[in-house]
């Protein structure tokens, strides 16, 4: 089977908008979160949120490029442009060669809402235009690329709710593993607006410190009260080791596990079996020990019952070994259909940066945090390997395990 590396990075996130940005903000623990004010005015229970400023693409991509791209797609596109830059893969590379994408996105809610105002105000199909199809679709972001960039490869986008960009990436490497792909452009995308979130505000799922919005994502933390809703887009370029060698592309990490599972119980309360399937599938699958793990990147959004449950699926199989774990959402929020490719982003990072981000708001452990060793300030640590855990609603699990890469 074909080893599979990682050659190329990007990111657009709301602790940065490139990766050394991000790094900056990951090693310092700085926080994207802020509170928005349209929120309480639309009757939301929490105004909290990540933001990023919207990239103006206007004399970048021409019309016709634009107008069936949904806001989450402009933010994968200038992810996109980073990892290939990041990759030193240019136009006539992408031209010459097969090259894919798999992009995790699970909802375009924006342009669907917006096009069906229009509807219902002029009364005529005609006055919505033709680019509200292109950006309603939840294969929006693969679509839109694949023509953007002119891709000849695998083309289709992954829906695993939270865990779509992670089960994008680990699907990705079982592709380049089976020589059915050399390079395989993956990612995930969140759209940042009201419209988006409103049916999560619905459910309570949201904190609701909103005198301290810097301070309202706090996984693991006793008194966490919810999740904070985030998003952006980020950029993982897959490659098989045999393409990144011959072209003497430089090496960020090695994906070398990928585990998954369904909870197969209850749609939004998850357990505790289906992601310890999901890790102990991935450290299988890596022919690794858990004792050969140095840092987890927690799925941890912030909710009593998510954070518990998975705190006590990683002592389950961690437990004597106990890695750095930390939740780079305390930072950035909760980004949903990103979230497991920025954390992978975030994660390797850390590990060719030599540090463990903290997993900042973390102030008092409950029953079931205590028995973890969570990384509360920043921490001076060669990472070898990390896992990274990505859970989402109707139990989808997804554990992917990156080593730092060695000949």
């Amino acid at each position: 089977m074909n080893r599979v590396v990682i050659t190329g990075m990007g990111i657009y996130s709301v602790i940065g908008k490139n990766l050394e940005e991000v790094k900056d903000s990951l090693y310092h623990g700085k926080s994207g979160i802020i509170l928005d004010p349209t929120r309480k005015k639309l009757g939301f229970r929490s105004a909290l949120t990540g933001m990023v400023e919207r990239p103006v693409l206007k004399g970048v991509l021409d019309r016709r490029m634009r107008v069936g791209l949904p806001v989450q797609g402009e933010y994968a596109y200038i992810a996109t442009l980073e990892a290939l830059k990041n990759a030193a893969i240019d136009e006539a590379f992408l031209e010459k060669n097969e090259i894919g994408i798999l992009y995790g996105n699970d909802s375009s809610a924006l342009s669907v809402v917006e096009s069906v105002d229009i509807l219902r105000q002029k009364k005529d199909s005609m006055m919505i235009g033709s680019g509200y199809i292109f950006q309603s679709m939840n294969s929006t972001v693969s679509m839109n690329l694949s023509v953007i960039f002119k891709l000849k490869g695998v083309n289709f986008t992954v829906s695993g709710a939270c865990a779509s960009g992670s089960h994008a990436i680990g699907i990705g490497y079982l592709l380049i593993q089976q020589g059915l792909q050399d390079v395989i452009i993956c990612g995930g995308a969140q759209e940042i607006n009201p419209e988006s979130t409103a049916s999560f505000d619905a459910l309570n799922a949201f904190s609701v410190r909103e005198s301290e919005p810097t301070k309202a994502s706090r996984p693991f933390d006793r008194d966490r009260d919810g999740l904070v809703p985030s998003g952006g887009a980020a950029t993982v370029i897959l490659e098989s080791y045999e393409s990144a060698i011959k072209r003497g592309a430089t090496i960020f990490g090695e994906v070398v596990g990928y585990g998954f599972s369904s909870n197969g119980e209850h749609i939004s309360i998850p357990n505790v079996d289906g992601p310890v399937r999901a890790m102990q599938m991935s450290l299988k699958m890596a022919q690794m020990k858990s004792e050969m793990i140095d840092y987890i990147n927690a799925h941890a959004t912030s909710t009593q019952a998510g954070d518990s449950k998975e705190a006590i699926a990683i002592d389950r199989l961690f437990h004597r070994s106990r890695p750095f774990v930390s939740s780079t959402k305390s930072m950035t929020g909760h980004e949903m259909w990103m979230g497991g490719a920025s954390e992978i982003v975030y994660s390797t990072l850390m590990m060719n940066h030599s540090f463990v981000a903290p997993n900042i708001n973390f102030n008092n452990p409950d029953e079931t945090t205590a028995s973890l060793n969570i990384a509360h300030t920043t921490v001076e640590k060669e990472i070898g390997s990390f896992l990274s855990n990505s859970f989402g609603f109707g139990g989808t699990n997804s554990s992917l395990i990156i080593r730092k890469f060695n000949r």
